[in-house]
């Protein structure tokens, strides 16, 4: 079992830090998906400070993943949240751009929770890491809300074209006849998309 004072810990920080990290029942919904599906090896692009690696890591202990970051404060407040946790044998922190990353390994779970407007790029570039009948996950793809509303009334500019990112890349999913996918409304929104 997890330390939950360290959790509580990693978890107001990042609301002091304004860091995004997964909401409690995305990250139950993944975690029950992980226990169910018997998945032991998982690869994570967005790490930010760690939390969703440390809370899937704590589903079994023969867990093990693999996680992204490129953001080097997040990634160096990671590292010391899982040195914590004495999970570095089990997480394994690549400080990099996730698009510039070659992995030969396979993985049962691909967790996408980056940036957002590179969620296909990210599904594109590491699908072939996927284990057959293997999962990828995409979370935010409600993405606050925005997503059901209409473009119009969304005054920024930028966060226009990441919406419509967003809902271009529901419709990749919706479109990719290798995938099933579902779109499940937990927390923010979250995509499975299971390898056919």
């Amino acid at each position: 079992m997890v330390n939950e004072n360290i959790i509580k810990q990693i978890k107001d920080y990042a609301e002091l830090n304004n860091v995004p990290i997964m909401m409690d029942e995305s990250i139950n919904f993944i975690m029950k998906y992980i226990k169910d599906n018997n998945i032991k090896n998982i690869l994570e692009i967005g790490t930010a400070i760690g939390y969703s690696a440390i809370m899937m890591s704590s589903v079994d202990s023969d867990i093990f993943i693999t996680t992204i970051e490129r953001d080097e404060k997040r990634y160096l407040e990671a590292l010391k949240n899982i040195k914590k946790l004495k999970l570095e044998d089990r997480i394994q922190l690549i400080y990099h751009d996730a698009l510039d990353v070659k992995l030969e390994d396979t993985y049962d779970l691909i967790l996408i929770d980056a940036a957002k407007a590179q969620n296909q790029k990210f599904f594109q570039k590491f699908e072939k890491n996927l284990a057959p009948r293997g999962t990828i996950i995409t979370d935010n793809m409600q993405f606050h809300g925005l997503v059901e509303q209409e473009n119009k009334d969304i005054k920024s500019r930028n966060l226009r074209q990441l919406v419509r990112k967003v809902k271009d890349y529901k419709t990749f999913l919706e479109k990719n006849i290798r995938y099933e996918t579902k779109l499940y409304n937990i927390g923010d929104g979250l995509a499975i998309s299971r390898k056919l």
